[in-house]
C-alpha cells in the first residue's frame, strides 16, 4: 500500500511539473556608471590629489563639493597702552 501511495504522488508531481511555466527572469539592469575622480569605493567621499585624505564629496547629482576650513578666530584685543590701574 505504501508504494501505491509513493507511486501515486510521484506520478501526480510529474503532471503538475510537466504543466508549469518557466518563470521569466528581468532583464540585467545597466551598469552604473563609473564613478568621478577621486571618488572613495562605498561612500560619498572624495580624494582627488591621492593623498590619503578625504578632501570633500560628491552629492546625489555628481557636483563634487570641497571641504573647506573654518575661518580662524579673530585675534585677540591688542593690550592698552596705558596698562593696569591699581
Amino acid at each position: 500500500m505504501q508504494i501505491r501511495s509513493f507511486l501515486l504522488a510521484a506520478a501526480g508531481g510529474l503532471m503538475l511539473a510537466a504543466c508549469s511555466q518557466p518563470e521569466e527572469l528581468p532583464p540585467a539592469a545597466a551598469a552604473p556608471p563609473p564613478p568621478p575622480p577621486g571618488a572613495v569605493a562605498g561612500s560619498v567621499a572624495a580624494d582627488r590629489d591621492g593623498d590619503g585624505i578625504i578632501d570633500g564629496y560628491y552629492t546625489a547629482d555628481g557636483i563634487y563639493h570641497p571641504n573647506v576650513a573654518p575661518p580662524p578666530p579673530p585675534p585677540p584685543p591688542a593690550p592698552t597702552t596705558m596698562g593696569e590701574r591699581g
